[in-house]
């Protein structure tokens, strides 16, 4: 988030009482995400192929393909399923995200009556969630891995929940990570800028979409429920807080605990703005690149490693930051819906269609203004 848009911004230069980040001793240290190399898989990189003997039997080839393709889509609604089932209420381990599309993802997700895990309007009921965080590691050999996205998100859109997706598959054919959990962490109101609903919409908006959408995206409202900006380098320390500390990391098969890194996920123009003169405080940019590390994924004509490069702090830390290519491009912007719902456009297959409900039913942006300027800005959000 541009620390700027806090209406009690100060110049780092000029502010002498920044809150101080976690130490370093409460922070896991971690292997920086920089992909691998071939000789990092240890095994010969010219090794013959296995015997024949040692491969899968055709059969079992067969039979776990067919079950891929196994699942069909509901024709009726006797066939959906929900909240009440009884396969829900059977307790089994949460496993770490992959591409394959899982039973409960069949069909219109967003119709299906899975039940929403709400989060909490107030700091004094707030419970950190964790009802799709990865119980233990699928792979011992790889280290666990959250993600963590810090935006308005007034409103969600599908680039949002794109970019949790390109992550995984750069983090799971780049890197020796494995991702075990995702978090949208939406600004307080205190964030003064001009489009933004409140709080409380934003957050329900974030939940509507993943939790009808994804099967291991969340949402966290600690930052939301702040009474002031909260620096990002300090909502990543909440993660920290939540997941090292007080859950003691994540279990291995070998019943081991291990430490989690946690990565900010972010847009090109949000690590741009990291670059501008006296915005970000120096010690923020090294905790977050150095202790934590970011996943950058570029928008449309923004050559970002360009600007790495350029950039002391963040080329210093370069080893913990990973740029992801969009293949397909998508500049969806949650400052062009807005335009469009003022305008009474549609905005149909642009965001969720839960979302576009919500924000019918509470008739959010209708009434809005924002500067000429703003909305055709190469760097909405």
């Amino acid at each position: 988030m541009d620390p700027t848009n806090d209406p009690n911004f100060t110049p780092p230069s000029k502010n002498r009482e920044i809150e101080p980040t976690a130490p370093s001793s409460k922070i896991p240290k971690n292997a920086p995400i920089q992909p691998f190399v071939l000789a990092d898989l240890g095994v010969a990189v010219d090794a013959p192929p296995p015997h024949p003997s040692h491969q899968l039997p055709p059969s079992s080839v067969a039979s776990s393909a067919g079950d891929i393709y196994r699942s069909k889509i509901p024709r009726r609604h006797t066939e959906l399923s929900n909240s009440s089932s009884d396969e829900e209420k059977i307790e089994k381990p949460i496993l770490p995200p992959t591409i394959k599309v899982r039973a409960s993802q069949i069909a219109d997700l967003e119709e299906v009556p899975h039940g929403i895990q709400r989060q909490a309007k107030t700091l004094d009921k707030y419970e950190f969630p964790t009802h799709r965080l990865a119980t233990s590691l699928s792979d011992d050999s790889k280290y666990p891995l959250v993600i963590v996205a810090c935006g308005s998100f007034s409103p969600i859109t599908y680039l949002h929940l794109r970019m949790f997706e390109m992550a995984l598959d750069a983090i799971s054919e780049q890197t020796r990570f494995e991702v075990i959990g995702g978090y949208y962490s939406p600004v307080s109101s205190n964030y003064k800028k001009q489009g933004l609903a409140p709080a409380h919409h934003r957050v329900r908006m974030c939940e509507l979409a993943c939790e009808r959408t994804s099967s291991w995206l969340m949402v966290d409202a600690w930052e939301s429920l702040q009474d002031k900006y909260t620096r990002t380098a300090l909502v990543l320390d909440h993660f920290n807080e939540e997941l090292n500390i007080k859950r003691k990391g994540i279990l291995t098969s070998s019943g081991e605990r291990r430490g989690i890194k946690i990565m900010l996920l972010a847009g090109g123009d949000l690590i741009e703005s990291m670059g501008e003169p006296d915005v970000w405080a120096d010690q923020d940019l090294h905790h977050i690149l150095g202790k934590y590390g970011c996943l950058i994924v570029e928008r449309t004509g923004a050559d970002v490693r360009s600007f790495l490069l350029s950039h002391d702090i963040m080329y210093e830390h370069s080893r913990n930051v990973l740029v992801i290519k969009q293949l397909i491009y998508n500049d969806i912007s949650s400052t062009k819906i807005r335009l469009f719902i003022r305008r009474g456009m549609s905005v149909q297959y642009l965001l969720p269609n839960s979302v576009i409900r919500y924000i019918q039913e509470h008739k959010l942006y209708i009434n809005d203004t924002e500067p000429v300027k703003q909305v055709m800005s190469d760097k909405a959000d």
